[in-house]
């Protein structure tokens, strides 16, 4: 017998609820992945279905593979746990010679090459980036159930890369391009479009199939699109057994197709469906999920009407949300490195805390605030900055530009931004996801060269360079315990105990694009938002800033998802710890990194040199024996903060910026072995 106990009292009513249609409207951190397990568990013990007729669809492998994992615990073997397009694949492979005979086919898992073909033939620039916008129109279109024919008018309101028409004839020889002499292609998405084809059209092929499985479960309803809603109505015929499992108003993926429509009429198609709310929120304090239940609570249309009201059930511990406005970027990441190490030496570990933003772009200052403060971290869905594509590319050419004498004369930030025009940084933000992200990645490299230029007067770009290598290599190495740094979409399905919201200003969240789609865009947006905030199981805080950077204009506002929820700030007086730094001896303010480290100027007067040049022959041999840039160990800036302060144990060692626990560990001793000789 399978024991429901252990469930709560919503759980075990959608657990026991009759097989036919039930719909599990589940908030975050609610127990959907165990309430769906207990409830094929349940309907085996039951007899009502069997494992071997069971299937269940989750979104991703990671999903699926705990769900069969918790099934084998309670001894329920067998049931098929697959994403759409894996037992799409599966079906096509064993049915493929019903249906096409003796014709083969293989599996396309790079459209890449065929639609860069396709957009050189109708004349559409095909850089990389284009190239994914325009793949990324072109799944848009076939999860949407969109032929070429009516993409011009399916996707009238779209904002597109190029003009719709040139996509329209890309994407008709992009299809047509899959039929070669040596059989079919098929893409990801053709694998679902051939599956449901073979279901609909072959009474055999139907009736071998449904012979075979009876109950169906669909995990994350509310992102399933048109084209995968197609295949599970060839699943179940004119059967009605089957579980869904959602939250509308968690539904962030509509630029790829998803549509909560599905789950909304739910009740409507299935008029004997039974639906149970989950809504005891196990992740969160009750301090979170009252603002959760806050943000969501001004939602308008129709998914909002379906809100679940979260109830916090883990024990409170006394920390509120909060809501902190700094004058510049730069000011909010040294803030949040600084309260992270803060957390990190109360006993929070590093791999449980998280900084999410609206956009990649926005990881370059987290990064370096977290290097400056010795903080591991890890950069999760996605590449860490100075490790992207077209940043490797702009560094290339301008490590190139470097080589040629008469480049030496000319004023940096012209021929910089002359440079990085060649690889993409053109004056406006270009349309599409692909292209508009590169775009801002590039713009970030060049406010930070700006930024590096205006603390090193004279600056050329053989220096620039320089300094920019130096940020790149003075990486952390890997571990298993850092900090999470990763976008809004790609944190959905995680959690932590501690979660950063940063970058909550208008035109960032909402982003610009959906202020100019209108409500639709925006509400999604607060979505985002919203999964954002119940990503945070203990402490949560959220930020937003004035200006771009330091001394800059305070052009910006917060995000309107913070009206009436959080009382309004002003940041006409930063926090004591952001409050712009001066130099120690001459009194100006420090605007780079190494010289806030010193405390002081760069080429102010300062520190026991001899200490320092013992410190930098100590690196020196360090760095030859690992096999590691000398920076990668510790920067001239940390060293010559060593240096000035001459720190006599541990304690005073670890608290000068760059140093860190880890390092800490790894060369301490060595350090105040160094600071008892040399020290004055």
């Amino acid at each position: 017998m399978i024991d429901l106990s252990q469930l709560d009292p919503d759980q075990r009513t959608a657990a026991e609820a009759p097989r036919g249609p039930v719909a599990i409207l589940a908030g975050a951190g609610t127990g959907k992945t165990r309430t769906i397990t207990y409830r094929i568990a349940h309907m085996c013990d039951q007899g009502l279905t069997t494992p071997q007729r069971t299937m269940a669809v989750t979104f991703t492998n990671r999903a699926a593979n705990e769900m069969r994992h918790r099934l084998a615990l309670m001894g329920i073997g067998g049931v098929q746990t697959r994403t759409f397009h894996s037992a799409a694949m599966k079906q096509v492979g064993y049915f493929w010679p019903q249906v096409a005979g003796s014709m083969p086919w293989k599996l396309l898992d790079n459209k890449f090459p065929l639609v860069a073909r396709a957009m050189r033939t109708v004349g559409v620039d095909s850089s990389t980036e284009m190239v994914r916008d325009v793949l990324s129109e072109v799944e848009w279109a076939k999860s949407a159930l969109v032929t070429p024919q009516r993409y011009v008018e399916a996707a009238a309101t779209r904002e597109t890369p190029v003009a719709k028409e040139k996509i329209a004839e890309v994407y008709r020889r992009y299809e047509q391009s899959k039929a070669t002499s040596e059989g079919m292609l098929l893409d990801f998405d053709d694998l679902i479009i051939q599956a449901t084809g073979a279901i609909e059209h072959s009474p055999a092929i139907a009736e071998e199939f449904r012979s075979q499985y009876r109950t169906f479960v669909v995990d994350e309803y509310q992102d399933v699109t048109p084209l995968q809603q197609r295949l599970l109505d060839a699943w179940l015929g004119d059967r009605d057994d089957l579980t869904v499992v959602g939250d509308a108003n968690q539904t962030i993926y509509s630029f790829t197709g998803a549509t909560p429509e599905y789950l909304l009429d739910f009740s409507r198609k299935y008029r004997d469906a039974v639906v149970v709310k989950l809504q005891r929120d196990y992740r969160s304090t009750k301090e979170i999920t009252d603002l959760a239940n806050d943000v969501i609570s001004r939602a308008k249309g129709r998914a909002a009407g379906t809100r679940l009201e979260l109830r916090g059930m883990r024990p409170s511990i006394e920390h509120r949300p909060t809501f902190e406005e700094y004058p510049d970027a730069p000011a909010e990441a040294r803030a949040v490195a600084a309260k992270v190490r803060e957390l990190i030496n109360e006993g929070v570990p590093a791999k449980e805390i998280a900084v999410l933003y609206r956009i990649n772009a926005l990881s370059e200052q987290f990064e370096q605030a977290f290097h400056d403060a010795g903080i591991s971290y890890e950069v999760r869905g996605g590449t860490s900055f100075f490790h992207r594509r077209e940043i490797k590319e702009a560094l290339s050419v301008l490590a190139k530009a470097a080589q040629r004498p008469e480049v030496s004369d000319e004023p940096l930030g012209p021929l910089l931004r002359h440079l990085l025009r060649g690889v993409g940084l053109v004056d406006e933000e270009p349309t599409g996801a692909q292209a508009r992200e590169r775009w801002q990645s590039l713009k970030a490299l060049f406010e930070l060269a700006e930024e590096l230029s205006r603390a090193t007067p004279g600056l050329d770009l053989q220096g620039l360079l320089h300094k920019l290598k130096e940020r790149a290599d003075a990486q952390h190495p890997p571990a298993s315990n850092r900090v999470t740094l990763t976008s809004l979409h790609s944190a959905k399905g995680l959690e932590w105990d501690v979660v950063f919201l940063v970058g909550l200003y208008e035109g960032m969240m909402p982003i610009r694009q959906a202020i100019a789609a209108g409500e639709e865009a925006i509400e999604e947006e607060r979505r985002l938002f919203y999964v954002g905030v119940t990503r945070a199981r203990e402490r949560l805080y959220c930020s937003w800033t004035l200006a771009r950077q330091e001394g800059g204009k305070a052009s910006r506002k917060r995000t309107r998802f913070l009206d009436g929820i959080a009382a309004p700030t002003t940041a006409s007086v930063p926090p004591r710890s952001q409050r712009r730094k001066t130099c120690k001896e001459c009194g100006s303010v420090l605007l780079s990194a190494q010289a806030i480290i010193l405390g002081r100027c760069e080429d102010c007067p300062g520190g026991n040199e001899a200490l320092f040049e013992a410190l930098r022959t100590w690196r020196r041999e360090v760095a030859a024996e690992i096999q590691k840039p000398a920076f990668v160990i510790f920067s001239d800036a940390t060293l010559r903060a060593i240096a000035e302060k001459e720190p006599q144990d541990a304690t005073a060692l670890a608290s000068i910026s760059g140093v860190g626990e880890v390092k800490l560990e790894r060369f301490g001793s060595e350090l105040l072995s160094i600071i008892e000789q040399f020290g004055s």
